[in-house]
C-alpha cells in the first residue's frame, strides 16, 4: 500500500474537520437561537474529535504527533478545501456551507466503511453514525428556510450561489487518486461528488431553492495541495496560541 496516497486522504480530511470545527466553534454565543447555539457547538466538537481520531492514525502510520500537525503547521501545509476556512459571515452562509460540507463528509464516511484499509474502514463505522444529527440538522433547516418567507429563501439562495463553486473543491483529486481507487481505499472524488450532486438535488427540490448548473461553475480548488485564501493562516496563529506558549506543557 502506497503509504503516501494513504496519508494525503487522512490529512485533506482530517484538516477539513479541524478548521470546520474551529469555524462552527465560533458561534458559540452569538447563534441567532439558543438552539443553534447549542447545535453549532456541539457539531463543532464533534468535527474536532474526528480529526483527532485521524490525526492519530497518522500517527500511526509515522507522521508527528496529533497536537503537532494540528498546531504548528503554517498554512501551506494544510490540506483543507478552501470551503472550510472561509470566515462565517451570516447565518445564512453557514448553514448552507454546513449543509453542502456535512452532506459530502457524511457521504465520504459511508464509502469508507468498505475501505481496503481496516483502521479507516472500522473507523468509519463508528463515526457515519455522529454524522446522522449533523445531515439532520442541515437538512431540516434548508427545508424549512428555504420554503418559509421571501426573505429567508433570498439569504439562503444568495448564500448557495456564493458557496457552490467553494464546494465543488472538497472533491479536488489527489495525486495518488487512481492507487486510491485501485487498492480499494476509497471509490474517489468522482463518485463521491456524483452521489453529493444526487443528494443536494434531492433536498434543494424541497425547497423553493435553486441550484446553479453545476457545469458552468468554475470550482475554487488549490487547497488540497496547500494554496489557501488568506482567512486561514490568521485563523491558524488564533486557534495554536496556547499550545505555541508551551508545547511540552500537560494539561
Amino acid at each position: 500500500m502506497n503509504d503516501l496516497a494513504l496519508k494525503e486522504l487522512l490529512y485533506k480530511m482530517a484538516d477539513d474537520l479541524l478548521i470546520l470545527g474551529h469555524r462552527n466553534s465560533e458561534w458559540t454565543g452569538m447563534g441567532p437561537l439558543l438552539e443553534e447555539d447549542i447545535a453549532f457547538s456541539s457539531m463543532a466538537q464533534d468535527k474536532v474529535g474526528q480529526s483527532l481520531a485521524l490525526y492519530t492514525m497518522l500517527h500511526q502510520l509515522g507522521e508527528q504527533t496529533p497536537d503537532t500537525v494540528a498546531f504548528t503547521r503554517n498554512a501551506n501545509q494544510f490540506h483543507n478545501c478552501v470551503l472550510v476556512e472561509l470566515p462565517n459571515q451570516e447565518y445564512d452562509f453557514s448553514l448552507v456551507r454546513h449543509f453542502l460540507f456535512d452532506t459530502a463528509d457524511s457521504l465520504r464516511w459511508n464509502i469508507l466503511t468498505k475501505s481496503s484499509y481496516e483502521p479507516l474502514a472500522q473507523l468509519a463505522g463508528k463515526i457515519k453514525g455522529e454524522l446522522r444529527y449533523h445531515t439532520l440538522h442541515a437538512n431540516t433547516w434548508v427545508k424549512q428556510l428555504g420554503s418559509a418567507t421571501e426573505e429567508s429563501i433570498s439569504r439562503l439562495q444568495k448564500s448557495i450561489n456564493i458557496v457552490m463553486p467553494y464546494a465543488l473543491g472538497i472533491f479536488e483529486e489527489s495525486p495518488y487518486e487512481t492507487h486510491i481507487i485501485d487498492k480499494g481505499i476509497f471509490e474517489g472524488e468522482k463518485v463521491l461528488m456524483e452521489k453529493w450532486q444526487a443528494k443536494v438535488t434531492e433536498v434543494i427540490s424541497q425547497t423553493q431553492l435553486h441550484l446553479p448548473d453545476w457545469k458552468i461553475l468554475t470550482p475554487v480548488l488549490g487547497g488540497r495541495k496547500g494554496k489557501h485564501s488568506e482567512h486561514l493562516q490568521p485563523m491558524l496563529e488564533e486557534m495554536s496560541e496556547v499550545f505555541r506558549i508551551d508545547p511540552t506543557a500537560e494539561w
